[in-house]
C-alpha cells in the first residue's frame, strides 16, 4: 500500500513528514550529530585536555613568579634607597643640632650632647630588639628550652 492511497485519518498517530513537526528538524544540524567515539578515544581526549591544562597552569605560575620576583626586587631597591635617605636625614639632623647647640655650650659640648643622645636612643632600640628576639625564640624554641628558662 502506497502512502498516497492511505486514508487521511485524524486518529492516526503517525506524524506527517511534510507537517510542521518535521519542518523544524534538519537531519544535518549539529544538535543531532551522533558521536560514535570509543571509550579509549574519550579517555585519550581527556588526558590530552588534562595535559593542556597542566601546561597552561605551569606557564601561568611561571609568569606570576617572574612578575612577583620583579616586584620584590623593585621593593627591595626602594627600601635600600629609603634607608639611605633616612640615614642622610639623621646625619643632617645631628649636624643641625650641633650647630644649634654650639652657641649655648661650645662646639665640643654640642657634639657630646648630640652623640650622647644618639647613643642612648641606639642602646634603647637594641634592648627593645633583643627583647623581641628573645620572645620570638621562646615561641619557636623546643619545649626543653622553655623548661630550662
Amino acid at each position: 500500500m502506497r502512502d498516497d492511497d492511505r486514508p487521511a485519518d485524524e486518529e492516526h498517530d503517525a506524524l506527517d513528514p511534510a507537517g510542521p513537526d518535521f519542518a523544524e528538524t534538519d537531519p544535518s544540524s549539529d544538535e543531532e550529530v551522533e558521536y560514535d567515539e570509543s571509550i579509549t578515544e574519550e579517555l585519550a581526549a581527556l588526558i590530552d585536555d588534562g595535559r593542556t591544562y597542566a601546561e597552561a597552569e605551569i606557564g601561568f605560575q611561571k609568569t606570576r613568579a617572574k612578575i612577583a620576583g620583579a616586584s620584590v626586587g623593585k621593593a627591595a631597591a626602594l627600601l635600600v634607597v629609603a634607608a639611605i635617605t633616612l640615614h642622610i636625614a639623621v646625619l643632617a639632623l645631628a649636624v643641625g643640632l650641633v650647630i644649634a647647640l654650639e652657641p649655648l655650650v661650645t662646639i665640643w659640648g654640642a657634639i657630646a650632647i648630640v652623640v650622647g643622645v644618639l647613643l642612648l636612643v641606639t642602646g634603647l632600640l637594641v634592648l627593645k630588639a633583643k627583647r623581641n628576639a628573645d620572645r620570638l625564640g621562646l615561641m619557636f624554641g623546643s619545649s626543653n628550652d622553655r623548661d630550662d628558662a
